[in-house]
């Protein structure tokens, strides 16, 4: 590696770090929002529902939640990142923090499963547009030579959002509400985004010669094909790596508590086991494939990384479904787990790098969470398939069967353009 390139941070101004940091911290407590569902259904859902904990119920109402989730996360996407291009970034950063931080904390207070649904819904609209706005700021702020690596830390930051989910779960045990309440500490960035950051001056300048096109879908789906064209086939890549991620990634738990008590581990270690090897082993993978995007990106080209990570993650899930078992159990399980992570997660870092650099300033924000959040509604109906399945086929034959998608994503790639090293569209 060269000189210039171990020093690509150099260049970067106190400005420039500042609206990373921001950015990032609003996508640490937007996942830690989103995944402290997944961490805590498993005492929340029997109590929510009033069945025991092996309830087959439970399922199928966990994925039918998760469906919402991605339903919730479409609509705040589509409304939010297109009010980012409209009003302006920092306004609708602040809102979209506000929107899920006080949602997650008022499910602390639900005592129906239709409360938690409509509370999921509205959580899932904050966490869907704030990563629009967070992506489309980060690319604007960043020149080229940075700018992958930037996006590359941006959405590699959700692992500590993971990390922090994973242990409020862990701390609160059964006591599920408590770890809601903590899901409103994220109000008090609020003061910080309206303090910290400027409207970028590429927004500032469509705000004066685009401002019949700002944050238009008609503009972005029935104007230039260009732009039409890069919102249908991102929003397919997306969709790829969202079906993906709830379907399988986060099946990762649930592979390792039944291989745990295929061993003779009781209910309880296998379940607290299990959260540990989920929530900090392979999300400690995730973390490091997504940091990987930027670099590897940046010499081979945005596409050819999408295409090594889809590879990668085709291979890895009928391993870790398949393989623990005969070599050597639990530990195996937590050696492989990291391994899959990498792949299959480090996949996500290249949304929030490739979108943006795909729309221009007035449908920058518009385009990037079209892409992302329709990928969500077409990846939701997976969703349920994926909870059928699990229910009628073992979970390993599920997951390996819901792996193949990763080879589609394959298939997208020729079309769309290669942005590496180019200038943001004006």
């Amino acid at each position: 590696m060269s000189a210039q390139q171990q020093a690509w941070y150099r260049s970067v101004t106190r400005y420039q770090w500042t609206v990373l940091a921001i950015a990032s911290l609003g996508w640490v407590f937007d996942a830690f929002e989103g995944q402290l569902y997944n961490l805590t259904r498993g005492e929340m859902l029997p109590d929510i529902l009033g069945v025991a904990g092996d309830d087959p119920v439970l399922k199928l109402w966990g994925d039918r939640l998760l469906a919402v989730f991605l339903l919730g996360g479409t609509l705040g996407g589509w409304v939010f990142s297109s009010l980012a291009d409209r009003w302006g970034r920092k306004p609708v950063m602040a809102l979209t923090i506000l929107f899920y931080s006080v949602f997650s904390g008022l499910t602390a207070f639900a005592d129906s499963i239709w409360q938690i649904a409509a509370l999921r819904f509205l959580v899932a609209m904050g966490v869907g547009g704030e990563w629009a706005v967070g992506a489309a700021l980060v690319a604007e702020v960043f020149p080229s030579e940075t700018r992958a690596r930037a996006g590359g830390i941006f959405h590699a930051t959700s692992v500590v959002g993971l990390w922090l989910a994973a242990g409020v779960a862990l701390q609160v045990g059964e006591q599920w509400r408590h770890a809601y309440l903590v899901g409103i500490i994220p109000a008090l960035m609020v003061f910080w985004v309206r303090s910290g950051i400027t409207e970028p001056e590429s927004w500032t300048t469509a705000r004066e010669t685009k401002s019949d096109e700002l944050g238009s879908y008609r503009a972005l789906l029935l104007g230039d094909p260009r732009w039409r064209n890069r919102a249908i086939f991102g929003s397919l890549l997306a969709m790829i790596g969202l079906a993906t991620f709830w379907g399988v990634v986060v099946a990762g738990q649930d592979l390792t508590k039944s291989l745990l008590l295929s061993l003779g581990e009781d209910e309880e270690a296998a379940t607290s086991r299990a959260k540990i090897a989920f929530g900090f082993i392979q999300t400690t993978g995730a973390g490091i494939g997504m940091l990987a995007f930027g670099p590897i990106s940046q010499r081979i080209g945005r596409r050819r990384t999408f295409s090594l990570m889809h590879l990668g993650a085709a291979v890895m899930t009928p391993v870790i479904c398949w393989g623990p078992q005969s070599l050597g159990g639990y530990p195996a399980m937590l050696v492989l787990l990291p391994i899959f992570g990498f792949f299959a997660t480090g996949i996500h870092a290249g949304y929030a790098i490739y979108f943006p650099e795909m729309f221009p300033a007035h449908l920058r924000a518009t385009g990037a969470g079209f892409c992302f959040n329709t990928g969500r509604i077409f990846a939701a109906p997976m969703l349920l398939i994926s909870g059928t399945m699990k229910e009628s086929m073992s979970l390993e034959w599920a997951v390996t069967a819901l792996g193949g998608l990763f080879l589609a994503g394959v298939f997208i790639l020729p079309c769309l353009p290669e942005t590496r090293g180019e200038e943001l569209p004006v």
